[in-house]
């Protein structure tokens, strides 16, 4: 295939994604199930070329970056109030998944070594990030169940892939398989990840504080995954663990080291990269679903015993995810007293236990198991039926967790909150205003910042008593009503072309900033829909010449 050629399909492969998961969007279906469908149907067309990538550019090249991306957005301080429950499902589930998937597979699979089984239980061990904050985010799922699931589906990639690696070396290693290596190698892994991981943190975030220019924050925040995996891999850790470790710190220490405009192109950019290869590797999956099938196939002990081996995992994986949650809950409600004061109900078992879904990290992790493991070719089939199934298992979790009816989380006491710490930030502003104000600085430019400060507060301290709206969701909703105003003028003065381009980007760009901040920290509630008041027409006159 030509250089042409491999563009063409790369831009192909963009399109199909992003159109596949805008539809899918748009009437409700999963987009991980749809792009996975799309591929299969594709894989089977003489005409689409069988993509083949080597797994070392797997490893290098896609895992960091996704697990980078997640863990900046991850919150350490919920991390830190859920730690318990968190490593015990990140950690104590991933290992137990491993030893009881791995056994079930030795004993299913004809002729596969114990560690290849454990190495397939390592593939399918962790749950995918995105499934379940998608699906958590859709159904309004109290926060404590967000946090706990969230942390769990992005610190279990970390240990899964540890407890790969582990697996691989002994499926490389010619002598007996030695437990005690293996925990050694997994603890050299642990321990030089994270040192990694947090010295790669706290540098990087010394230097982003000195820079000044947005793009070469942005610039160093891209190679930040890469740079934390090569050098953890290098001596011996876990890269998986210090590229999660660096996002977690950089992602808590952003608001004291980077710009807000650094901040948002961050975010953007990494959303953008979250995106594309998350969704990419699921068409990926199906694109290579023909190649799968046919050496499962080849290789596979046959299509009943296949089908048999399949349920049978499938149901294996969800009842030790059941097994282990609820054996858990009992020790909250039973254990030592520390443990006690945070235990949690049944219901919130029950939807954590339901929450088992498998994708991106396994269907990449599959292609880590070297051509020397047995049954290869099989496994790879039943890792990519894990995901399907569990996937289309989460095509009904919306349903279980409504029926459990676990309570929403109290948006107005998160709205009160806000405006609380608005009003404390406010508070803090006009302490500071008064502290740098000068004697040369116009009284009406300090009174105007002085209401600025002041409204909300005011209306914090006076609510209405006609039962009317707060003042500051009035204030929020009657706001974007201007700012939509706003941007119209804006945009019909640069149709006229009265002003210079880059002042209809300037203002265009603080118009966007307010309207974000607005969406942020005000009320969640959709503008009224009011008539706008055509904006006023200026004078025609000809465009500036730009400056020479």
């Amino acid at each position: 295939m030509d250089t042409v050629t491999t563009v063409v399909w790369v831009v192909a492969f963009v399109l199909v994604t992003v159109t596949v998961t805008g539809f899918t969007g748009r009437i409700g279906w999963s987009a991980p199930v749809a792009l996975v469908a799309v591929g299969a149907v594709a894989s089977f067309i003489p005409a689409v070329p069988r993509v083949e990538i080597e797994p070392e550019l797997v490893l290098y090249a896609v895992i960091p970056p996704l697990l980078f991306a997640a863990a900046i957005r991850t919150s350490f301080i919920d991390i830190r109030a859920r730690d318990d429950s968190i490593l015990a499902l990140s950690v104590g589930l991933v290992a137990f998944t491993v030893v009881v998937v791995g056994f079930a597979t030795w004993m299913l699979v004809p002729a596969i070594t114990l560690a290849a089984a454990f190495a397939f239980g390592a593939v399918v061990a962790p749950t995918d990030a995105v499934a379940v904050s998608a699906v958590a985010g859709r159904l309004k799922l109290p926060r404590r169940l967000v946090t706990i699931l969230e942390g769990e589906s992005l610190l279990n990639d970390a240990t899964a892939l540890v407890a790969l690696n582990a697996a691989i070396m002994a499926i490389l290693s010619v002598t007996v398989l030695n437990p005690w290596a293996i925990a050694g190698n997994f603890v050299l892994a642990v321990v030089g990840g994270v040192g990694v991981g947090l010295g790669i943190g706290w540098v990087l975030s010394e230097v982003r504080k000195r820079l000044r220019a947005p793009v070469l924050d942005t610039s160093l925040s891209l190679i930040t995954p890469y740079l934390a995996f090569i050098i953890a891999q290098a001596i011996g850790g876990s890269g998986v663990l210090a590229v999660v470790i660096a996002g977690i710190l950089l992602g808590y220490r952003s608001p004291t080291v980077q710009s807000a405009e650094a901040r948002i192109a961050e975010r953007l950019n990494w959303k953008t990269i979250q995106f594309l290869l998350e969704n990419a590797v699921f068409l990926f999956i199906g694109l290579n679903l023909a190649g799968i099938v046919e050496g499962a196939s080849s290789a596979g002990p046959g299509i009943w015993p296949t089908i048999g081996i399949c349920l049978a995992i499938l149901v294996t994986l969800i009842v030790s995810r059941f097994a282990w949650v609820f054996m858990l809950t009992w020790l909250y409600k039973h254990g030592p007293q520390f443990l006690r004061a945070r235990q949690w109900s049944w219901r919130n078992a029950t939807a954590v236990s339901s929450a088992g879904i498998r994708g991106v990290v396994t269907l990449i992790a599959v292609f880590l198991l070297p051509p020397e493991t047995p049954q290869r070719e099989f496994l790879q089939f039943l890792a990519f039926v894990v995901v399907v199934g569990t996937l289309l298992e989460g095509l009904a979790l919306p349903r279980i967790l409504k029926l459990l009816k676990l309570p929403a989380p109290d948006y107005s006491q998160e709205h009160s909150e806000r405006m609380l710490l608005m009003a404390e930030a406010e508070d803090a502003g006009v302490a500071r205003l008064e502290q740098e104000r000068t004697d040369d600085d116009e009284l009406e430019v300090i009174d105007r910042l002085r209401a600025n400060a002041a409204f909300l507060a005011e209306a914090l301290q006076n609510p209405p008593t006609t039962g009317g709206e707060p003042r500051p969701v009035a204030y929020t909703r009657l706001r974007r009503v201007m700012i939509e105003a706003q941007r119209e003028a804006v945009l019909a003065a640069r149709r006229e072309g009265r002003y210079q381009e880059a002042a209809v980007l300037s203002v265009l760009a603080a118009i966007d900033a307010e309207e974000t901040a607005l969406r942020t920290a005000g009320p969640k509630v959709k503008p009224t829909a009011l008539p706008v008041t055509p904006p006023r027409r200026m004078p025609s006159k000809r465009r500036r010449p730009a400056p020479e």
